[in-house]
């Protein structure tokens, strides 16, 4: 996180979990060490479909993530849920 040119995508966490058992909450920590460490500006949202649909669905994937990412404005949401990799990616949108 120390170098500004590095970005965090934030995907593939409920594969790495007990696929049959996990929650939310099991997300929690490492969603809390990204944020603090690259911020919202640096942070995206990666589904990780179709891997994830071994261990849960595309919306169950948005929904826990949203749960566990804290009080945030709807601008940083914007940002974590597409602005983040439209800048990283220079999409032209």
């Amino acid at each position: 996180a120390k170098h500004e040119h590095v970005y965090c995508k934030l995907s593939g966490m409920i594969t790495e979990a007990d696929w049959q058992h996990w929650t939310p909450s099991d997300l929690k920590p490492y969603v809390e060490v990204a944020l603090e460490a690259f911020g919202v500006e640096r942070c995206m949202f990666g589904s990780d479909w179709p891997v994830c649909e071994l261990a849960g669905t595309y919306d169950q994937v948005y929904d826990a993530l949203c749960q566990v990412i804290g009080p945030l404005s709807d601008s940083e949401m914007d940002r974590l849920f597409g602005g983040t990799a439209i800048d990283f990616y220079r999409l032209d949108i």
